[in-house]
């Protein structure tokens, strides 16, 4: 299975989701491939979408190789395994820690008031990304979001790698994905178009969808079809 762009993958995934309608879910999405699929998700289900920065830590020489992630309030997940494995000094890890924290917080300030401020406390939250490789960076938002004292978190992408659907279902309570195939290798194999949202794209998509988000609210209750 192979999506043409991140906005048909958006498209099928909220198919997938269409149970969670019902519940009254707010999208958070995982900046910023995850922003278009998050638009089209929070758009079918008449939810806010707001975007939620968490940082893959990268591995020495192999940033696309995660060895953990960050998350806002200091939230910190490490694979030690991996870290293990590849003999990462403590140097290494302290510095991309301190590098991917400050990129976090940027990136709170820099998207912040683009989308409705809605609370995550009780509520069902949608967890949304393009692909899940290895599942580090959806572990951060996770531990985030308990901490948020979030009644139900369902994490969501259009395809994820097996071994990363398995280690999140430990700590969420769903996991949907639309393909989780075998021989995963990376998240852009499964797109024609995977070419890199911008952030200028993020604040657009945040705009429209709480515009898009304030009608729908607004339609609720006056009763309009």
């Amino acid at each position: 299975m192979i999506f043409a762009n991140r906005c048909e993958a958006g498209l099928r995934l909220a198919g997938e989701l269409e149970e969670y309608r019902s519940a009254d879910p707010v999208v958070l999405a995982l900046p910023r491939g995850g922003v278009p699929i998050g638009f089209e998700v929070a758009r079918a289900l008449g939810a806010p979408l707001e975007v939620f920065p968490v940082r893959k830590l990268g591995a020495p020489g192999h940033a696309e190789l995660a060895i953990g992630a960050v998350g806002p309030g200091g939230v910190t997940v490490l694979d030690e395994s991996t870290i293990r494995l590849l003999g990462v000094p403590d140097s290494y890890l302290a510095a991309v820690i301190e590098r991917e924290r400050k990129e976090v917080a940027r990136r709170v300030e820099e998207f912040a008031g683009a989308g409705p401020a809605v609370s995550v406390e009780g509520r069902t939250v949608i967890l949304v990304d393009d692909g899940i490789a290895t599942g580090a960076t959806a572990e951060a938002a996770i531990g985030t979001l308990r901490q948020q004292r979030s009644a139900r978190i369902v994490v969501a992408a259009p395809v994820a790698a097996p071994e990363a659907v398995e280690r999140l279902r430990a700590i969420a309570d769903v996991v949907n994905c639309v393909a989780v195939p075998r021989d995963f290798g990376a998240v852009g194999f499964w797109y024609r178009d995977f070419t890199q949202t911008t952030d200028d794209e993020v604040r657009q998509l945040l705009q429209r969808a709480r515009l898009e988000w304030q009608a729908h609210q607004h339609d609720a209750a006056t009763g309009a079809q």
